[in-house]
């Protein structure tokens, strides 16, 4: 979601001057740091970044904080660094043309609803869109910063999403990725509608968009998975065979103690229903270690759902206190060299069985999209089932979906040639 939030920031700045994107420090007139923090190290890693900075900018260059440490550190980021111009909160983007010339503006209300906002237009990549269908997060999850940073779930208007994706697909985008913190709760609130459409509803609307290939999204909550959702996702053959499954742990206590609403045996139950219905889903998934209380049987049933549901992509962390937090306050935190240790051991073992997953595409035919150039000769794109291919060749491919058979295989990518 940063990454488009920092893309309606270029797309409202180009509306009253005429900006453009530098790699080159010494030359930037306007430097924003858009930020995260749902882990520890980002927030530690702004100050070391506006040091950096401040050191290396030209003279009478400005610097403006924006995103979900903006929002949770407010004034204090200006009071640690005065050098820095402006802080724009996650849930502020549209006022960035307020603050950019308003020396020390801070703009970080939650309350505020940009859901019927209608940005300027301006994607990194013209052959796929990123598009928000709601903002803000409803859940209490007891390790997640965001519900403080981002504010009440607002859902986006089913009307501006499809004229957002219309107006992509007409300029050259044949995919689209929905966004929002919890895609499959949407519809739960509107800002100042009273439309009723859910997210299984959303699909079919999009759907309906001609021109429009594929559709991806990030990320579902395991809670709102009915079996409806789970169905559209298998039929719907414009939408993506890959899909995001947060478990985070695997123990139905600690869950229970993270407030995520869900026991292991319903999360094994949902992946289950995807496998059957679309047995060539890849699911990804998100894992903690080490949160308070966690025990040696606790951490075995989360290696227990690893070996079940088999997830093709696994990101896993060890757990880091965050501010306004419930589970910062708990008093059961794990020793983080004991939390460490069974970081590794549970992505020893999805190593293992990525390579498995992995060695097992030698030689078969995926249809790729191509979008994106890379050096030496070759060309990017995605799978329909997320996986990433290479192949030689140049822009002629680029906006197009092509048969490729594989020809190396590792852990992060598949190589290819074209049929």
């Amino acid at each position: 979601m940063n990454v488009r939030d920092s893309e309606h920031m270029i797309a409202e700045l180009n509306e009253k001057e005429p900006y453009e994107l530098t790699e080159t420090l010494s030359e930037a007139d306007l430097i924003i740091i858009n930020t995260c923090s749902v882990r520890e190290k980002p927030v530690a890693k702004l100050f070391s970044e506006i040091g950096v900075f401040k050191k290396h900018r030209k003279e009478g260059a400005k610097i403006g904080v924006a995103g979900c440490t903006a929002s949770h550190l407010g004034k204090e980021i200006i009071k640690r660094a005065p050098v820095v111009d402006f802080v724009l909160g996650a849930r502020n983007v549209s006022k960035i043309n307020e603050v950019v010339n308003s020396k020390h503006a801070v703009e970080v209300s939650t309350d505020f609803d940009e859901s019927t906002y209608a940005f300027g237009e301006y994607r990194s990549n013209p052959f796929k869109a990123m598009v928000n269908i709601s903002i803000g997060c409803d859940k209490s999850c007891t390790f997640c910063i965001v519900p403080a940073t981002r504010g009440d779930e607002i859902s986006i208007p089913s009307e501006l999403i499809m004229q957002e994706i219309t107006k992509a697909v007409k300029t050259g985008a044949k995919e689209v990725m929905l966004l929002g913190q919890n895609v499959n709760n949407y519809g739960r609130r509107f800002g100042s509608s009273d439309e009723k459409c859910d997210f299984t509803q959303l699909l079919q609307k999009i759907s309906t968009i001609e021109g429009l290939e594929r559709i991806r999204f990030t990320s579902p909550h395991p809670l709102h998975m009915d079996n409806a959702f789970i169905e559209e996702f298998a039929s719907n053959p414009k939408v993506c065979k890959q899909i995001h499954v947060p478990l985070q742990s695997g123990s139905t206590s600690l869950l229970q103690a993270m407030k995520r609403g869900y026991s292991k045996e319903n999360f094994i139950n949902r992946c289950a229903k995807i496998r059957a219905l679309c047995p060539e889903a890849t699911i990804s998934t998100d894992v903690i270690v080490g949160f308070p209380g966690e025990s040696d049987e606790d951490f075995l049933d989360t290696m227990d759902v690893l070996e079940t549901v088999r997830f093709e992509q696994m990101f896993s962390f060890k757990y880091s206190p965050r501010p306004h937090t419930e589970a910062a306050e708990y008093t059961n935190q794990i020793d983080a060299t004991i939390a460490g240790e069974r970081l590794t051991k549970l992505q020893a073992r999805h190593t293992e069985i990525l390579d498995e997953v992995m060695d097992a595409q030698m030689g078969r035919v995926h249809k790729v999209y191509f979008d994106e150039l890379k050096p030496n000769g070759r060309v990017s794109g995605r799978s329909d089932d997320g996986k990433l291919f290479f192949v030689e060749g140049s822009e002629e491919l680029l906006g197009k979906i092509l048969e490729v058979k594989v020809t190396k295989t590792s852990r992060g990518a598949l190589d290819g040639v074209l049929l």
